[in-house]
């Protein structure tokens, strides 16, 4: 069968950089840090104490604050940014066939916070149990795509992907293979989470897995720096709205780019730790050349999974340079990362918006806060250290890749 084009018609953006598309955007090109000491709760005797944490954020200026008790942050996060994308996409002003648009939504976790305040209430009250009856709904990670289509009444596809770091990019390529199969002419996708808390923080910790540079955390997320650390908790939500490209232009709608394919592959190596030859990352990135029917060649900026650890910057890298061969040192490279912080189930719907933003603008944004090369990487590659940088940028590429050895990578490309 003739698979159909896919565009993208609306873009929303609820990060710790900006709380809307253009605010995220002109942040991210500037090389603004979001990171910051913790202001949601006492983080004094954690090991980390520091998060990019979302700022200046009012739920009940978007939401009813009646509805507001029944959301967790997650939730909260998903419906504003997909509010933003929808009104961005002016999709419904077309009173299109809701039975045909869907929700696909990723989250890591889910309503990690939920969870923590009812287990404390129950245990720290007399042992009756008297949960919220909201317990439940709230904390599920499906129901944030549940939620925006009941705000939408979309009775398309509906549900959640749920692939540690990788969850959203699952759900932006889940939604695009449904529309091109001709299941649905508009999916909401994208991804939120909301772990800035005492367990995720501190349970991050006992991985080892974060940044403990408390004295600098607007410099602790520093991919491909010699002294990295580890990452940076982040937390936040990306929407974009994806359409079938007839659909979209017998609207009239605005392109901002085309999706040209993606790619999912397993490391089935560590529970935790990315394969030391960069496996899977070399595979992923195949796939997604090969479903766009692209030459390694083609692509001109790699958004890269870059959390700032000491394993997984070296694996990625040596996984790029299989993939693009010489072709490597004439890419642009960074990791929005040291900028956002990790988003974990969210961070490739954002960075997936940082992909699309950079083939609209023709501007790839920095890797900042690089400070003495690695040696155990080739500096040769252009990691667009500290400023971003004007190029054609006609193919984008975006990595995420979640605990379980779960990769993913999207490809964006200019509309012709």
């Amino acid at each position: 069968m003739e698979l159909k084009r896919v565009v993208v018609t609306g873009l929303g953006a609820l990060t710790p950089i900006g709380n809307t598309l253009q605010e995220y955007w002109d942040n991210l090109i500037a090389g603004k840090s979001g990171a910051a000491p913790i202001q949601q709760f006492d983080a004094s005797k954690f090991k980390t104490q520091f998060a990019c944490e979302v700022k200046n954020f009012n739920v009940e200026d978007f939401i009813d604050r009646r509805e507001v008790r029944k959301l967790d942050q997650f939730s909260q996060y998903a419906m504003v940014s997909a509010s933003e994308a929808m009104a961005d996409s002016q999709l419904m002003d077309s009173n299109p066939n809701v039975d045909r648009i869907g929700v696909i939504w990723g989250s890591g976790i889910g309503g990690l916070k939920t969870f923590q305040d009812e287990c404390q209430n129950f245990f720290e009250g007399d042992g009756t149990p008297k949960f919220n009856p909201f317990f439940i709904p709230k904390m599920i990670a499906d129901i944030a795509a549940g939620h925006i289509s009941i705000k939408y009444g979309l009775r398309g596809p509906n549900y959640v992907t749920v692939s540690a770091c990788a969850s959203s990019t699952n759900a932006i390529i889940d939604a695009f293979n449904l529309i091109r199969l001709g299941k649905a002419d508009a999916i909401v996708t994208g991804g939120s989470e909301a772990a800035v808390n005492e367990m995720g923080v501190g349970g991050f910790n006992g991985l080892r897995a974060l940044s403990m540079r408390n004295d600098s955390p607007e410099t602790a997320s520093r991919p491909f720096d010699k002294d990295r650390d580890g990452f940076v908790l982040g937390e936040g939500a990306g929407a974009l709205i994806l359409e079938e490209y007839e659909h979209a232009v017998k609207r009239g709608a605005k392109i901002y780019a085309e999706v040209a394919g993606g790619g999912m592959s397993g490391d089935a190596y560590h529970m935790t730790a990315p394969h030391p030859d960069g496996i899977g990352a070399r595979n992923v990135m195949n796939a997604a050349l090969e479903d766009a029917e692209l030459k390694a060649e083609d692509v001109d900026y790699v958004n890269v999974h870059g959390t700032s650890t000491p394993l997984g910057d070296v694996a990625e890298t040596k996984a790029i340079q299989q993939v693009f061969g010489e072709h490597a040192y004439k890419l642009n490279i960074s990791s929005t990362k040291s900028m956002t912080g990790h988003l974990l189930g969210a961070a490739g719907a954002i960075e997936a918006i940082a992909c699309i933003m950079a083939v609209k603008h023709d501007i790839v944004p920095p890797t900042i806060n690089h400070f003495t090369d690695d040696p155990e990487l080739d500096n040769k590659l252009n990691f667009t250290f500290n400023t971003a940088q004007k190029r054609v940028v006609n193919v984008a590429l975006s990595n995420t890749f979640g605990f379980g050895g779960h990769n993913t990578s999207a490809i964006f490309k200019k509309l012709k």
